[in-house]
């Protein structure tokens, strides 16, 4: 079970997220200011944090620097009033993974926190063998043999993602979500195109293969 630390200084917002975390299956802890929630981390596992980024004491953009200061890097959703490009900006220069802006849907919340679970699995584990085949995600190459190819970024995290859920159908706007983010003005023909250049790369490779599920999206398939 996934542990999630919510850290609002509004009581009401705070119990509010922690029931529908519950809900939804995940175990919680809360906290009302940054260094309250320092204090938990010393002492338990967290999974991923939502924060606030206005609260006393200690705010969540200071919260996320110390915390990436220190090599933390569990996932963090931070929780704002505040649209402004600036204030993003801010955010995720100092760490942040996703934003949310007040008023908070809860039911996106969530959705926000699964995708954002799934991306730390993928990043955690790093490398993935298939046959003869290997993946490595710090050099965002995939080597069969003597052969290495390396794949631009964003081309390398989605077969990564795809072949991370073997046979799991993924939308074109799953995968906008988790690859570009929430916020990317990239429309869902992006990843038709993603997906055509990897299929000319890796055509050769025979050890597995991105297949089009008509009207749904995309999946991988593993020969073994």
């Amino acid at each position: 079970m996934f542990t999630i630390l919510v850290v609002d200084d509004n009581e009401s917002i705070r119990k509010l997220m922690v029931t529908y975390l519950k809900r939804d299956g995940y175990h919680t802890l809360s906290a009302a200011d940054g260094v309250e929630a320092l204090r938990i981390m010393d002492r338990e596992h967290v999974d991923l944090m939502i924060a606030d980024v206005m609260m006393p004491v200690m705010d969540g953009f200071t919260l996320t620097g110390d915390l990436r200061s220190a090599n933390q890097d569990l996932p963090i959703l931070m929780i704002t009033a505040k649209e402004r490009i600036e204030d993003k900006k801010k955010g995720f220069s100092v760490g942040v993974d996703d934003y949310m802006v007040k008023p908070v849907d809860f039911d996106e919340m969530l959705l926000r926190v699964a995708a954002l679970l799934r991306r730390a699995k993928i990043n955690a584990e790093k490398k993935m063998a298939i046959g003869d085949v290997t993946l490595d995600y710090d050099s965002l190459t995939v080597t069969t043999g003597s052969e290495e190819i390396v794949l631009p970024q964003k081309e390398f995290y989605l077969l990564f993602k795809l072949l991370s859920y073997p046979k799991k159908i993924f939308t074109r706007r799953d995968l906008m979500n988790e690859i570009w983010g929430y916020d990317s003005e990239s429309d869902e023909r992006t990843v038709d195109v993603h997906i055509k250049r990897l299929r000319e790369k890796l055509e050769p490779i025979s050890e597995f293969s991105i297949i089009t599920v008509r009207g749904l999206g995309y999946k991988a398939e593993r020969h073994l």
